[in-house]
């Protein structure tokens, strides 16, 4: 089979630019809207990525995990009914809210679904900051405090990214992109999201966003003190039980397959081109499903690719 390619999805956010215009050539859905996040590939109701091209054109990524699973995707994957990753590139003008997704073991009786992601930077401000985790020894009862005085950003813990870093954002972690970044996200199926603290701005429609502080406070892990960004092992930038990510660097003429011959995998193209054996060509910003099966790209000069692999 030859890669699967699919339509994005521009959501319009308060904190969002127009970066994906200038920085990947995207043509966005108007010339004026602060586009904050393209959803490359999503199985949600009502969110919808769908094929633009080929044998399956017009069909959903619903319609071809539900129907098309083994012919895909390959065997022995999980059983959900939805598609259980979620890949977005975000680009935040504007610091985002300080926030948090909830663990596992506390995302039904808030009534929200886990959300474990990675971060992926492609394009970084030289002041750009990420905020992850707490400052070292702020406590609970310190956090509830700063949230009442409108100090939380005192009390989180600020980094200096620089493009091509990576960090891991399991569920539980206090985190917030902020202004001048643009990142690539893998993350679970899901769109919980607890704000804590929306640095006192109104949304879109001039009104304050709406914040999440009991949830946020049952969520957050108390114990992550000033996290730093990751150091990759190998080609591998993150792992866990919902996603494996590789950071794939190829010279002209080097070759990118499926790691198993028999599962798919999702390729992000961060620099360079990939020609497919069909005579596609995918450039820097594509993102695409790679069948089970499929014949490997080829690198276009020295190129640099995300591949994604579901455990």
């Amino acid at each position: 089979m030859s890669p699967i390619t699919f339509t994005p999805l521009y959501m319009d956010r308060v904190w969002g630019g127009r970066e994906l215009e200038r920085v990947y050539g995207r043509t966005l859905p108007d010339s004026t809207t602060p586009i904050g996040e393209s959803w490359e590939i999503v199985d949600r109701d009502p969110e919808q990525s769908v094929v633009k091209e080929g044998p399956f054109a017009g069909k959903s990524l619903h319609e071809l995990w539900s129907h098309h699973r083994e012919e895909i995707f390959g065997e022995g994957l999980p059983k959900s009914e939805r598609f259980p990753i979620l890949i977005k590139i975000l680009d935040a003008r504007d610091d985002l809210s300080i926030q948090v997704h909830p663990p596992v073991n506390k995302a039904d009786e808030l009534g929200g679904e886990p959300k474990t992601e990675m971060w992926v930077i492609a394009d970084a401000d030289p002041d750009a900051k990420l905020y992850i985790g707490l400052k070292n020894g702020v406590t609970r009862q310190d956090f509830e405090k700063a949230i009442a005085e409108g100090t939380v950003e005192q009390a989180v813990h600020a980094v200096s990214p620089k493009a091509g870093e990576s960090i891991f954002i399991p569920s539980g972690r206090l985190h917030a992109i902020g202004a001048g970044l643009l990142i690539h996200e893998i993350q679970q199926n899901s769109d919980t999201t607890y704000r804590v603290f929306d640095w006192n701005r109104v949304g879109l429609d001039g009104k304050p966003r709406q914040l999440h502080v009991e949830q946020s406070l049952a969520s957050i892990d108390f114990a992550d003190f000033e996290p730093g960004m990751d150091t990759p092992n190998g080609d591998v930038l993150a792992e866990c039980a919902y996603f494996k990510t590789n950071r794939r660097t190829l010279a002209a003429g080097e070759s990118l397959a499926n790691p198993d011959v028999n599962r798919f995998t999702i390729v992000g193209v961060v620099e360079g081109e990939l020609t497919s054996a069909d005579g596609r060509t995918f450039v820097k910003g594509d993102y695409f499903l790679l069948p089970r099966g499929a014949a490997p790209l080829k690198a276009n000069g020295q190129t640099v690719a995300l591949q994604v692999e579901m455990p």
